[in-house]
């Protein structure tokens, strides 16, 4: 019973997000550190890519808190504070990049790449053979012998 116990809040704690924010990394004041995780939500960790910069536990996400610390306690608004975060890793940082000529690749490229795959496979299945019947029909010789062995078989 006691291992069931301890399996399931290992199993419960690994439900939950994770939460990488080092105590020495959180601002004093609790207004600034809640600005500070509302905007590191929106932020992508460059290296693990599919988790917010709060969650990650990688060295750049840890540089990047801090920065994003730094321009808050410096008097950043929300907006400023995102874009220098911007403006040093690129677009691609923001978990929802914009939609921009430089992201198209990373709005439009899962779809354009869809659509090729269903017109090479339309292409494929209109110029592959519509026959099945690979090989020449059967002489008269053939057919009189197969006709003779189906007979044989069926008595």
């Amino acid at each position: 019973m006691r291992h069931l116990l301890i399996a399931l809040a290992l199993l419960a704690g690994l439900a939950l997000p994770a939460h990488a924010v080092e105590p020495a990394e959180r601002l004093a004041d609790p207004v600034l550190e809640a600005r500070a995780r509302t905007i590191g939500a929106v932020l992508r960790c460059l290296v693990c890519r599919n988790e917010s910069i709060d969650e990650s536990g990688a060295s750049l996400a840890h540089d990047i808190r801090v920065l994003l610390r730094e321009r808050i306690a410096a008097g950043d608004t929300d907006e400023q504070a995102k874009q220098a975060i911007v403006a040093r890793y690129g677009d691609y940082v923001l978990l929802n990049p914009p939609v921009k000529p430089a992201t198209y690749v990373l709005w439009f490229g899962p779809l354009g790449m869809l659509l090729v795959g269903a017109i090479g496979t339309l292409i494929w299945v209109r110029r592959r053979p519509t026959s099945l019947q690979t090989t020449a029909p059967l002489t008269a010789a053939e057919q009189s012998q197969l006709d003779k062995m189906l007979q044989e078989s069926d008595r």
